[in-house]
């Protein structure tokens, strides 16, 4: 069992061992049967994978594959047809083609399940618990975990038979290097803060985690309209869009990447400067692995969380499960004093007030798409503007301008490695019209911005206060 803070080279541990293992002990490959079975939760943490064992294979007669969903099947069968002796999957492709007799697992070795307490997130507690029978009762289990939560050890106790346990760091931890902040800002003013502090260049490759698909959409519309390179990750895209979005980001082409905790476990990408929590979320541990998308392998790095009303329970949560006081900010235009001294309600309270509030704008957003069928209002500020749906299709005629109760905006980020989702977004349900208090709010802060070169920037004010 290993227990290891993200960025602390986890894959090259496993990996390594296994690759030495696998070429001095030789069989020969069997059709279909892989020798050694790596199980990860999301795609990009799969391919991430496997292209750090290719890697490291390059120089051994060892033939491995990864198989996930989102794209077709065929090249994946026929890889496993020829027999590998690594694969690399995720749960519902594996259990997909396992069923289709494309695959079998009873000559598997060595099992390693990674990420576990993603998988118990994401909810494919019950796809490992059918994947487990289908294994040898003898094999070697790896089982690695960043927290250890009790769901996770109770199935540690189930898969480990009494297991060497490493822990290179303290369960729930935070990266060392990972300056973290938080600043209290009303809701409606998040985008507004987010433009403002991407005034500062040293923020060069910003990551934003959101909760829902449809928030990732509408950042992304909001920063492109600012003129901020921008792209958005979700398991509403499809793999060829995320794999582009990522390799954008990766080469610089994209200075923010916005996502949903989708992200959160498969982006390995060096050299990201921060981290940035448009909301903060309601686990702790998605928090941990959130901000340690920075500061990996030894760098520096810094995490700024966006704080509401509601919103401060969850951060008490976070800081109470990391044992780590996060640093608050208060050197910004929308600073909010009333929430920074707001009493901390419970975390189901404010579970209940925000999805109240998410209800409430979504209703409201569908009448107010109705009246502007008649009156040819236009687009909310910080929407989708030109008169035009998300789809491309104009606002009149005679259907609401969000459609039919679109549900997949409504949900979380969960279970998104299987196939790519077939609901398209006809458009965006915005909680709120994005910019409809920026009038005061973007004057204040471009008041501000005209004297900029004759002050220090943001971020070093704020390290010298540190």
């Amino acid at each position: 069992m290993g227990i290891a803070q993200t960025g602390t080279g986890k894959t090259a541990a496993f990996s390594l061992p296994i690759l030495q293992n696998l070429s001095k002990h030789t069989r020969k490959i069997e059709p279909k049967s892989p020798r050694c079975l790596i199980l990860t939760p999301t795609r990009e943490l799969a391919i991430q994978i496997h292209e750090n064992i290719e890697a490291y294979s390059k120089h051994l007669n060892m033939k491995h594959t990864v198989i996930f969903g989102g794209v077709g099947q065929n090249p994946q069968v026929r890889a496993l047809q020829g027999g590998v002796d690594i694969l690399v999957a995720t749960p519902g492709r594996l259990m997909d083609l396992h069923g289709q007799k494309h695959l079998k697992l009873d000559r598997v070795e060595i099992f390693v399940l990674d990420e576990a307490d993603r998988m118990l997130d994401m909810g494919f507690m019950q796809d490992i618990k059918k994947i487990l029978p289908l294994l040898p009762q003898k094999r070697h289990n790896l089982f690695f975990s960043a927290t250890m939560p009790h769901e996770i050890q109770t199935l540690a106790n189930r898969i480990l038979v009494n297991p060497k346990k490493v822990e290179v760091t303290p369960v729930s931890s935070t990266a060392e290097k990972v300056e973290q902040h938080v600043m209290f800002v009303d809701k409606p003013q998040k985008l507004d803060l987010l433009l403002h502090i991407l005034k500062d260049e040293a923020l060069s490759k910003v990551l934003v985690f959101v909760q829902m698909k449809y928030g990732a959409n509408r950042v992304v519309d909001r920063l492109t309209k600012a003129g901020v390179t921008a792209a958005g990750i979700h398991g509403d895209k499809s793999q060829n869009q995320r794999q582009r979005a990522l390799e954008e980001f990766k080469n610089g082409d994209v200075r923010v990447l916005v996502a949903t905790d989708i992200a959160a476990r498969g982006i390995d990408i060096d050299g990201i400067t921060h981290v940035i929590n448009l909301e903060l979320p309601h686990i702790p541990e998605s928090y941990v692995h959130r901000i340690g998308r920075t500061a990996r392998a030894g760098a520096a790095g810094v995490s700024i969380s966006f704080c509401t009303a509601e919103e401060r329970s969850f951060l008490f949560a976070i800081e109470k499960t990391t044992r780590t006081k996060v640093n608050v900010v208060e050197d910004h235009p929308f600073h909010s004093t009333e929430i920074a001294n707001a009493p901390v309600m419970t975390v189901g309270k404010a579970k209940a007030i925000l999805e109240g509030q998410r209800l409430q704008n979504k209703a409201k957003n569908r009448g107010g798409g109705q009246r502007r069928q008649g009156g040819g209002g236009g687009a909310p500020q910080g929407g989708h503007g030109g008169g035009k749906k998300a789809g491309g299709k104009p606002h009149g005629g005679n259907k609401p301008a969000h459609g039919g109760g679109s549900k997949p905006h409504a949900k979380s980020e969960s279970k998104s490695e299987g196939a790519a989702s077939h609901k398209a977004h006809s458009k965006p349900a915005h909680a709120k019209p994005a910019h409809k208090p920026s009038h005061k709010s973007e004057g204040k802060s471009a008041g501000k911005s005209e004297h900029a070169p004759k002050k220090r920037s943001f971020w070093s004010r704020l390290r010298n206060k540190d």
